[in-house]
């Protein structure tokens, strides 16, 4: 059959980006053909499509790790889904269960294989995921990336609950959906931004504390003095390496630092001696497998709490989210919906 994709096919640029038909094969026995009806954003589609991520990166290459949509055909030897269905893709086709491994960021989805910027994509019968009644294509269109990420940092890797503190580093995907989760399993939330209109809806959805970068430089003073000299007991930290020494220096002795973002960039020298003398455990976060999918979406479902979606934009003005989310202005996350 014939789908319609925006894709990368020349120059690294968002204004490059164009609308291709391709043709997709017959589903192969364990395969599954999805229309899809929602694509959320992630800064690593923006950094794809920039050049950023992968210079080297195959072209034609279709960008979006996260797509939600409806089964309209399956593999002869399908037996997990028939048409109609509601599903989700997760971000790394072969990350299922349990510890990742080195295979797994060969199957990530927009980045070293195609992904679900397009009107419909085959996916393996294993890798997908059925959306909760209580959320709608729109928002478990969010959940593959975003979510999993700030579930693998605050559930699968920390149980957080009410003796803990958490600090969120700005109002993107990954710490709206780190304050919901932390807000869920009871922890104190403080949360960074340069916005104050941003951090008051932060304090609306249940954060505890907020904090103005831009106000306050030395924000890990803020931190300390908030928690009487303790420090935050987990931190996601989306910066990089410009706010990695501010996080390390916010951190209780013992904490866990999530490392999950280049925001700020990839390289800055750094002084180790809070790591040692506060035995902190720092941790990188490549999103999660396809159990931490279905973990966060049946929470989110369970406790009737629903992603924030900041704006959506029909395909036909793609590029047009691609610039929204370059600009930073968003908070929580940007879709793209499908006709």
């Amino acid at each position: 059959m014939t789908a319609t994709a925006l894709r990368l096919s020349g120059d690294f640029s968002i204004d490059a980006l164009t609308f291709d038909d391709i043709t997709l094969p017959e589903p192969a026995p364990h395969d599954v053909l999805v229309k899809i009806h929602a694509v959320s954003l992630n800064y690593r589609d923006l950094m794809l499509v920039q050049g950023r991520y992968d210079p080297h990166v195959q072209k034609p290459r279709i960008p979006c790790s996260d797509g939600a949509g409806e089964v309209v055909a399956v593999g002869s030897a399908v037996t997990a889904f028939r048409k109609g269905d509601r599903v989700v893709a997760p971000f790394f086709l072969d990350w299922l269960d349990g510890p990742v491994t080195a295979a797994a960021p060969a199957s990530a989805l927009g980045g070293a294989i195609d992904g679900t910027l397009t009107t419909h994509q085959l996916f393996p019968e294993r890798a997908l995921v059925a959306i909760p009644e209580k959320l709608s294509y729109t928002e478990a269109a969010t959940f593959p990336c975003a979510a999993v990420t700030a579930w693998h940092a605050l559930v699968n890797t920390a149980n957080i609950g009410p003796q803990d503190t958490v600090l969120l580093l700005g109002t993107g995907g990954v710490s709206i959906f780190g304050l919901q989760i932390a807000k869920m399993r009871g922890a104190r939330i403080l949360i960074t931004s340069s916005s104050d209109d941003k951090l008051g809806r932060a304090l609306s959805l249940g954060a505890d504390h907020a904090i103005n970068y831009r106000r306050h430089l030395e924000w890990d003073k803020q931190v300390r003095d908030i928690t009487g000299k303790v420090g935050a007991t987990h931190v996601l930290e989306v910066g990089g390496a410009g706010t990695l020494p501010l996080s390390l220096r916010s951190a209780a002795v013992g904490a866990q630092v999530s490392v999950i973002g280049v925001l700020t960039g990839l390289e800055q020298p750094l002084n180790i001696g809070q790591i040692l003398m506060k035995t902190l455990r720092v941790q990188g976060i490549y999103v999660g497998s396809r159990a931490m999918l279905v973990e966060s979406l049946q929470a989110f479902a369970d406790n009737d709490i629903h992603p924030i979606i900041d704006r959506t934009f029909e395909f036909e003005h793609a590029k047009e989210a691609f610039h929204s989310l370059e600009k930073a202005n968003h908070f929580g996350k940007i879709v793209i919906t499908f006709p």
